[in-house]
């Protein structure tokens, strides 16, 4: 019988699409990056999403991330996903966790249970952490190496986070996961380099705040406001989806169906 699924089940097979509908799989960060990750794990089968982020969608995130809308301004990200995802399959489950993943909050949440932990945060804090943590409950987990002031989206690769090259972002990881004796981390990174925005926003964002003025974080907070733009990040989440799909079923060359 056809159902929502029955396209990707005849590149998949029958087998494969159980283990997909009875996975579970964590993703800490909601936006560009995060956002088409989600989006398509979603669409791919995956059973049971939990998402974690305690950001509001911003104007500014119309250029880019998936669940942004005027209609959605304002709310918290990882409500929005967690309709869409209902949306589109009304069978799957969805916890939603206004969380900022950290040292601080890292352990009110039990990371053991998870199939997979998709890293798509954008503070080095926050991905040391999650990254640790998911080691030692033995959880495989795959990480963005960001994808901001990017303007090539075929540049992205996978590879083990000791084998990259080019990106200032892994090289920090991989100095500071080899001191926590972390030896392997599968990473999605581009060996473009980072062009520098053309303007600094962050000043007239401090003093006109049009999307959460009472927030506890903000993006002004950085010392400068990435670029990006509509056509880079989502390649890097869906690149992650897929890596998360494969490893999940095991998979190697075309199933016998």
């Amino acid at each position: 019988m056809l159902d929502q699924f029955s396209r990707t089940t005849l590149q998949l097979g029958v087998d494969n699409m159980e283990k997909l509908f009875g996975s579970r799989v964590a993703v800490f960060g909601i936006g560009g990056v995060g956002g088409y990750c989600v989006e398509a794990l979603c669409r791919t089968g995956i059973g049971r999403i939990d998402l974690f982020d305690d950001d509001r969608i911003c104007l500014t995130n119309l250029n880019r991330q998936i669940i942004a809308t005027r209609s959605t301004v304002g709310r918290y990200k990882v409500d929005v996903m967690r309709e869409r995802i209902l949306d589109i399959n009304p069978n799957a489950e969805v916890g939603a966790y206004k969380t900022f993943y950290g040292p601080d909050t890292a352990d009110a949440i039990d990371l053991s249970g998870y199939d997979y932990i998709v890293d798509a945060v954008d503070t080095m804090t926050a991905k040391l952490e999650l990254v640790c943590r998911a080691n030692a409950c033995g959880v495989p987990v795959i990480s963005s190496m960001g994808a901001a002031n990017k303007l090539d989206a075929s540049a992205f690769e996978v590879a083990d986070l000791y084998e990259t090259t080019m990106c200032p972002m892994a090289r920090i990881m991989r100095r500071e996961l080899r001191r926590r004796g972390i030896e392997a981390l599968k990473v999605v990174y581009s060996k473009e380099p980072a062009m520098a925005p053309l303007e600094d926003i962050a000043d007239s964002c401090r003093d006109h705040c049009i999307c959460s003025p009472d927030a506890a974080r903000k993006c002004t907070r950085r010392r400068q406001v990435p670029a990006s733009n509509a056509f880079v990040p989502p390649v890097a989440g869906l690149i992650m989806a897929g890596e998360v799909v494969k490893d999940l079923i095991g998979l190697i060359g075309a199933p016998s169906l």
